[in-house]
């Protein structure tokens, strides 16, 4: 199937002929592209080519059809376009020469929605219509006309295929993925608000914008009032109405009090009279009749017209801005807006319509969310009112391309990897404020969103198209602004961690005999790219208030690119590289995200020390922090009877000095920790106080003078040791099984972070760090070969 894709079809062919009465069209270019063979996109399961959209339709009255041709990737030729469907041969990206030669003398001009390719299009001699149509990244489907005496005689749809992703499996799915994303957030935010009041239409919104999206909403929107006109909501008002006593129906309790106040109303009537006064009977001739009337006046359809009369006053605002500011008058644009109006006003006469009176405030109600009809024009409502600029079909929507829908995807895609496992706090891509409800998702926009660890309580922020704020000031080179940045924040570190990911709708296929293939073997992500993360992580730096030094910011940032198989993407060198040095890149489409699943998993459960560890640090680190960790500088010490109530109150503690095998290690101990025993202490037993060494010096116990005398001992050498202030623990450390015989030498870093005595005892590089990460993720315990943790050789780390 595909040898005729290679060889001589690789130049410019004819890939579309259409032959009328008045004029032949044809299109040229290229039927394949490279990237597409090289990844062997938009197949079936079976390798067959997906079926692509092409639709030719004339007018049979002005124009007559001869022939219509399209080119057949399979065979090599030109086929007949019947009725089934096309193949894909038209790629965005790629060039394609359009020509018209006209047979007749007909004014005939070429029209499509886009400037950009409408003026592309341009006469050529007296007889031909020549351009370069270009797509530039807009993929789908897009239709060009052809008019003659500004009337529409032929119309071509063709569908366009991305280069980076499959149409069917990905793109689609991208579309739909962030239609209902967006939505959700969107729904859930006016969900949680109940009651909005004062509503008007945003101006964070662009003219062009509402209109394109208008545009594809236009006749869901009027279908979907169509539906409501069926069966539109009402509720039934009591109305009591006087009328001829014969015609009564239903006849209000009320007649009484009516009756006597109208008494003339009575006929006296003897054989049919139903009242009897001073033995004479009547009949009135009037009474009250109680009748339930349809009232359409309803929270819902007030909402419907509000917004229909909105539509209204922006297409007139539309059409007064292009006719100030454009100067060739499109009067084929001015039409279709002016008919737009005149179908919204024809649809505001319906009944249900016509009598719904003026909306100063809109309830969510049930009717709004789930009614037919009311559900799809409430939707529209979020999608295209308030700001919204995205919406399905964004394929014919001209300002956007792949590129910005690939970015802002990544986006949702990485919220919506996160709010499956973690409590969404806060979010601002739905705000509201005094001019009504919008959305922040473009280019020009930032957004924020807050998550919560339910397993910790641990807070981290995603980010779009901004920094956190104390990276936003002014650094000495140049500013940055990745798309996204995740900020993690540890409970037991005052260090915030941040991670750069940033959408790129790029991928070097690694075409065999490029430089890439010789260096990667595997398609994966542009150099350019990676290098453009390592400038994120250099040049994002924060100025630390205190030294005044700058600081680098980010430990990580991350390429994310289109790419399907992440299995095989494994294998490449930018994927190994984030192991090493923590940037590199990830293949994301809707059915490729399991590799940064799991990343970011790691991301959040990994310790501040292991966080640290992922960043490239400069040479010597490991050094500096193997003297720093590797002081013990806290001495933790047993207490006898009686003897915490005078250390506290003297702020001191001694001990023996034989109890110190290393003499030296006195002069790097900082800080000194009380042990009380269980024995004297029962539940109270556990390191509760240490403080800061100010001095220590050896002297006899019996110069020891807050000390309780104990005979035999006096002249024995003890290290007194000065106390600055003695700090209680908010958390004591617990003994857990364990004890201090005498005395225990410890980290700082240790001391601040155990839950258990045990734990106090690990040096070990390997088993340090393992207790790290299974006390993220769990209950962990440090079991030592001897019941006193002063006395044990060996420590190992086990989950509990």
């Amino acid at each position: 199937m595909d040898l005729h894709r290679s060889g001589s079809l690789r130049e410019s062919v004819e890939l579309l002929r259409i032959e009328t009465d008045v004029f032949d069209l044809y299109i040229k270019g290229k039927p394949f592209h490279p990237t597409v063979e090289k990844l062997q996109l938009h197949r079936d399961s079976s390798l067959e080519w997906e079926p692509a959209t092409l639709r030719v339709s004339s007018d049979a009255r002005l124009l007559t059809m001869q022939s219509k041709l399209v080119f057949s990737p399979i065979t090599g030729a030109l086929t007949d376009i019947g009725e089934e469907d096309a193949w894909p041969i038209f790629f965005e990206t790629q060039s394609y020469e359009f020509v018209l030669v006209r047979k007749q003398e007909k004014e005939i001009s070429f029209f499509h929605e886009n400037v950009h390719l409408r003026q592309a299009v341009k006469p050529l001699g007296k007889d031909i219509l020549s351009g370069i149509l270009l797509f530039q990244n807009e993929v789908g489907l897009t239709e060009i006309v052809v008019q003659m005496n500004r009337q529409p005689v032929l119309k071509l749809e063709l569908e366009i295929f991305p280069v980076k992703m499959d149409y069917r499996r990905d793109y689609q799915n991208i579309l739909r993925e962030v239609n209902e994303q967006v939505y959700n957030l969107a729904f859930d935010f006016m969900r949680k608000t109940y009651q909005l009041t004062g509503f008007s239409e945003t101006n964070s919104q662009s003219l062009t914008e509402f209109y394109s999206i208008l545009q594809h909403v236009f006749q869901q929107l009027m279908g979907a009032v169509e539906r409501i006109k069926v069966n539109p909501h009402h509720k039934f008002e009591a109305q009591q109405k006087v009328v001829d006593a014969s015609r009564v129906k239903r006849v209000s309790r009320q007649n009484h009090t009516f009756l006597s106040k109208h008494p003339h109303l009575l006929i006296e009537d003897h054989k049919n009279g139903l009242l009897r006064i001073q033995d004479k009977m009547y009949r009135p001739s009037l009474l009250k009749e109680n009748r339930r009337i349809i009232d359409y006046d309803t929270t819902e359809n007030r909402f419907v017209r509000w917004m229909l009369l909105k539509i209204v006053a922006k297409l007139k605002e539309i059409r007064l801005h292009f006719e100030m500011s454009v100067r060739n008058r499109d009067e084929v644009f001015l039409q279709k807006l002016d008919r737009m109006v005149e179908q919204i006003r024809g649809v505001l006469q319906l009944d249900f319509l016509a009598t719904a009176t003026e909306m100063n405030q809109l309830s969510v109600t049930l009717v709004l969310q789930m009614a037919p009809g009311y559900r799809e024009i409430y939707k529209a409502y979020l999608t295209l009112m308030k700001g919204l600029t995205i919406q399905g079909e964004l394929s014919k929507l001209s300002m956007k391309d792949l590129a910005q829908l690939y970015e802002y995807w990544c986006f949702l895609k990485l919220n919506q990897i996160l709010s499956k496992k973690y409590k969404l706090l806060k979010q601002d891509i739905v705000k509201i404020n005094k001019r009504g409800l919008f959305v922040t998702l473009d280019r020009s926009q930032s957004a924020r969103m807050v998550y919560e660890n339910p397993a910790n309580n641990e807070r981290f922020t995603l980010y779009y198209n901004t920094l956190p704020s104390e990276d936003k000031r002014k650094v000495p080179t140049l500013s940055q602004r990745p798309d996204s940045v995740l900020t993690l924040k540890k409970s037991d570190s005052q260090q915030e961690f941040k991670y750069v990911f940033d959408a790129k709708y790029r991928l070097n296929p690694a075409y065999e005999g490029t430089s890439y293939y010789q260096k990667y073997r595997f398609p994966g992500p542009e150099e350019d790219d990676i290098n453009t993360m390592h400038r994120y992580r250099d040049a994002i730096v924060y100025l630390d208030s205190t030294t005044l030094e700058y600081e680098r910011s980010m430990y990580g940032a991350y390429v994310l690119f289109p790419f399907p198989d992440e299995e095989l993407f494994r294998k490449h060198q930018f994927y190994k590289s984030i192991e090493l040095i923590n940037i590199g890149a990830f293949p994301f489409l809707p059915g490729a995200t399991s590799l940064l699943e799991q990343f970011l998993d790691e991301l959040i459960l990994d310790s501040p020390e292991k966080a640290y560890e992922r960043s490239t640090r400069p040479r010597g680190t490991d050094y500096y922090y193997q003297n720093k960790l590797g002081n013990k500088n806290v001495l933790v010490g047993s207490l006898r009877t009686g003897q915490l109530e005078l250390a506290i109150k003297h702020k001191f503690y001694h001990v023996p000095l034989k109890n110190l095998k290393d003499h030296k290690i006195l002069t790097q101990i900082e800080y000194v920790a009380l042990c009380q025993s269980r024995k004297q202490f029962g539940e109270d037993g556990g390191i509760h106080w240490y403080g800061s060494i100010t001095d220590w010096k050896v002297v006899r116990r019996k110069d020891i003078l807050e000390r309780i005398p104990r005979p035999g001992t006096e002249e024995e050498l003890y290290v007194r040791f000065e106390v600055n202030e003695w700090i209680k623990r908010e958390k004591p450390i617990r003994f857990g099984g364990q004890g201090i015989y005498t005395l225990l030498l410890t980290t700082k870093y240790m001391f601040d972070r155990a839950d258990e005595i045990s734990e106090l005892r690990l040096d070990d590089e390997e088993q340090l760090k393992l207790w790290r990460e299974k006390r993220r993720s769990g209950k962990v315990k440090v079991v030592l070969d001897h019941e006193y943790i002063d006395l044990a050789k060996k420590a190992r780390v086990e989950e509990v």
